[in-house]
């Protein structure tokens, strides 16, 4: 359970109707494989040691009784193996018959979660057989024990203080107010739900949602078993419809129509972070719930989920259409209302050819669009210098005019010069002061062009080069309204990419896919025979493992030696650990030791859930060391 990940499993075994003894032995084998796949936690479908298709048979003594033999025998498999199963059985008390999961661990049986609402609707005749449970866990004494029965019992694990589970039953997650609710409130971080929803059409459909937006709803982890083929047809037929969702999104889903075994890890240290975060999150540790100990070892967890390399990007391409949309209106929004409420009559954007200036420059369009105004009043400024290449200058020029924008040319080399005899620069020392002053030069140009035309200048920068400080203090860290500080450079492509895709101007299209080929590069050393001498990638690493440190970090708050961990898995054959590791110590030095610069950010809008505004998401003092995260570095062993 290093880092927090722990295994679980959700199980639709192989049933016949009524054959206990048959769906007992079932119900073992797939605990043993569980086991042997080194899942701490399995749960079984509803009803699932009889069937749920059981109906009348229910009333009978002779399968209430193979019932309790066969919980005995699956708890006693349970004795020498590491793991907390969920199995589902009616139980007979005091004259009722109850809806019950039974959890086992270790040998024991440590309570029977009762099910709360019972279906008596459509297909549905629960009310038939079974009464719903007691509104408060109790105890009963079952085979000679007092074991917990009722409600919403919390199982701890000995140990290990976020692993806390939970279960309800089926149609208790269809309900308005699902048990669920109330035990997440009190420390639940994984809920199980053994389950019997037969199949209908779009059924399948709402069930994914269900299940991944009461994970959501809940910042926990949820395992939902479903039962399967070997269920009556006489009326209705069960797909194994198995799910494994944790805060909103499915990890793992089964095959519909297939009985097998899913797995997946719940990161649950992701889920406690979340929840600390959440301040809408009500938590009641103190609450009034039973609580029950259970026992599993701590041991490394194989990952099989996955971890996808962009996580500020979706992977699905229309997704990632519909994504770019949202944040170029956001963005085009934001900049909207600025332009209006201070009366800007112009909108000035430093145009280098680069990613960055060309997303700007496209947002001011949109956000003149959205105004009516005529785009001529975008003044998009080219300031060529030392750096500056052929190939940037000229899709500058042509992306500025193609847009409809105002382009002038401020040609600063002479500025520049001037600058460094008046400081004494020499000009063939190609230092920081070499470069920050080209950087310098042209925000200055910038800002007053923008005060002689009564406009206002859009920032270009975006929030990879904000985390890593890659930007000239007062120079093109400042301007009036930052579009782009809060896009990271990973997403910044995508939206060039999207705006190139969608535009039906040939020329404008051209340009663009030449942008998103040229290297990323602030173009302040000379060139080298004609081309870019100066690549970013190449001084502060691929910005596809900052963007992904970046988003772990800030998100989730993990610890570095667990971003190492999930980078090596996602970008396996891509980057060694040695190369990973190295950018990611350039990562965390860097990201404390440039705070200084995000202290005091232009306004920007915020487009996702990762940012940086010091007056938002994210509050921390220049000067902080980072100290303990270099410590944790310098311990990883590749």
């Amino acid at each position: 359970m290093r880092h927090g990940f722990v295994k679980v499993a959700a199980a639709t075994p192989d049933i016949r109707v009524a054959d206990v003894e048959y769906n007992t032995e079932n119900i073992c084998r797939a605990i043993g494989e569980a086991c042997e796949r080194k899942a701490k936690i399995i749960v079984f479908p509803e009803l699932c040691i009889t069937g749920y298709t059981c109906g009348d048979l229910f009333t009978q003594d002779a399968l209430l009784e193979a019932a309790r033999r066969a919980l005995l025998h699956i708890a006693e498999y349970t004795e020498d193996r590491d793991i907390l199963a969920f199995v589902g059985m009616p139980l007979a008390v005091r004259g009722k018959l109850y809806n019950t999961a039974a959890a086992l661990n270790r040998g024991k049986i440590l309570g029977f979660t009762t099910k709360t609402f019972l279906p008596n609707y459509a297909e549905f005749y629960e009310m038939r057989q079974f009464t719903p449970g007691p509104d408060q866990a109790g105890y009963l004494l079952f085979e000679g024990e007092q074991v917990p029965f009722g409600p919403q019992i919390l199982f701890e694990a000995s140990g290990m203080e976020d692993l806390i589970v939970s279960a309800e039953i089926c149609e208790d997650v269809w309900s308005p107010v699902p048990p669920s609710i109330q035990a997440a409130i009190e420390g639940a971080t994984v809920i199980v739900n053994c389950s019997a929803s037969d199949e209908t059409i779009g059924k399948d459909t709402y069930r994914r949602e269900l299940i991944a937006g009461q994970s959501a709803r809940l910042i926990a982890g949820y395992v939902y078993a479903n039962a399967g083929e070997g269920e009556s047809t006489t009326d209705v037929v069960f797909g194994g419809h198995n799910i494994i969702a944790e805060n909103g999104a499915v990890l793992k889903e089964a095959a519909r129509y297939k009985n097998e075994i899913i797995y997946s890890e719940f990161d649950l240290k992701r889920i406690v972070s979340e929840r600390r975060k959440n301040t809408t999150f009500q938590a009641d540790p103190d609450g009034t719930l039973m609580r029950v100990p259970f026992t599993v070892e701590k041991e490394d967890v194989e990952l099989t989920r996955a971890f996808p390399k962009t996580p500020f990007v979706p992977s699905d391409e229309s997704a990632r259409a519909e994504r770019c949309e949202e944040i170029l209106t956001i963005q085009a929004m934001g900049l909207k209302k600025r332009l209006a409420h201070t009366n800007s009559k112009t909108a000035v954007v430093g145009i280098s050819g680069g990613l960055d200036s060309t997303l700007a420059l496209l947002v001011a369009a949109c956000a003149f669009d959205m105004l009516g105004r005529d785009k001529k009043d975008i003044i998009a400024v080219t300031m060529p210098c030392f750096g500056t290449t052929d190939r940037t200058y000229q899709n500058a020029c042509e992306m500025s005019k193609k847009t409809g924008a105002t382009l002038r040319e401020v040609p600063i080399a002479e500025a520049v010069k001037v600058h460094f005899r008046d400081i004494g620069q020499d000009p063939e020392k190609h230092d920081v002061t070499y470069e920050n002053s080209q950087a310098r030069e042209r925000t200055q140009v910038l800002m007053d062009i923008a005060n002689r035309t009564g406009g206002m200048v859009i920032g270009t920068g975006d929030m990879s080069e904000l985390a890593l400080g890659w930007a000239t203090y007062n120079g093109d860290h400042m301007s009036m309204y930052g579009v782009n500080a809060s896009v990271p450079k990973t997403l910044v492509r995508h939206l060039v990419k999207y705006a190139a895709d969608e535009t039906k101007d040939q020329e404008l299209k051209r340009v663009l896919y030449d942008v998103l080929d040229t290297p990323v590069s602030p173009e302040l050393l000379p060139p080298k025979d004609g081309d870019i001498a100066q690549k970013t990638e190449d001084l502060v690493g691929p910005y596809e493992l900052h963007d992904f440190f970046l988003y772990y970090m800030l998100r989730f708050g993990y610890e570095p030696a667990k971003i190492f961990r999930l980078a090596k898995r996602a970008f396996e054959g891509d980057y060694d650990g040695e190369v990973i590791l190295k950018w990611l110590k350039t990562f965390c030095r860097r990201f404390f030791s440039q705070q200084f610069k995000r202290s005091c950010l232009p306004d920007g809008p915020k487009v996702g859930t990762v940012a940086l505004s010091p007056r938002g998401d994210w509050r921390m003092p220049s000067d902080a060391c980072a100290a303990v995260w270099m410590k944790e570095l310098d311990e990883i062993e590749i």
